[in-house]
């Protein structure tokens, strides 16, 4: 019982000293990540452009000190 129990605490430590290669294959002149889409596709602006940077001009008017004082 002993040496099962000392043969196994062995076989353990042994198996978490293994080491696995972390290497990365590139491809040259390829983006292999996530696509990430624009800000102005999402709702509620629903791809137009010119909707979104109204809306993020406007919150940026709302956060102007000098246009709250007046």
């Amino acid at each position: 019982m002993k040496t099962l129990l000392i043969s196994s605490a062995v076989a353990l430590l042994l198996t978490a000293c293994g080491e696995y290669p972390q290497t990365v294959v590139y491809k040259q002149g390829e983006y292999q990540g996530k696509t990430d889409t624009r800000p102005y596709d999402n709702p509620p602006w629903n791809g137009d452009k010119a909707a979104w940077e109204n809306d993020i001009r406007g919150r940026g008017q709302n956060q102007n000190e000098y246009k709250r004082v007046n």
